[in-house]
């Protein structure tokens, strides 16, 4: 199991960043291309809001376990600079088996 986190790690950098990098090749790569982008319909709103309340549940629940048992949650909150799809898999492969 641990390897498939680790695969999941590594897919939450390079697809998105693929993403990103074609955005960023593209005609029009300003900002307020991008938060337009995002919200152009409704299903790509859905997911991202769908994301960004599944970020913030990870989020409250990393403060938790630090208030509750100690966890350092830096590198999950550095990961999570990156993206939610290396912070969560990342913070799942730290802690299987535990």
């Amino acid at each position: 199991m641990k390897t498939i986190f680790f695969v999941l790690c590594a897919l939450g950098v390079i697809l998105p960043y693929y993403q990103l990098y074609l955005f960023l090749i593209s005609d029009t790569p300003t900002m307020d291309f991008f938060i337009s982008e995002i919200y152009s319909s409704s299903p790509t709103s859905m997911i991202t809001w769908d994301i960004t309340v599944a970020y913030f549940s990870f989020l409250a629940f990393l403060i938790y376990q630090k208030v509750r048992n100690g966890l350092s949650i830096w590198k999950y909150l550095l990961a999570s600079l990156v993206g939610f799809s290396l912070a969560l898999p990342l913070y799942l492969y730290d802690n299987y088996d535990k």
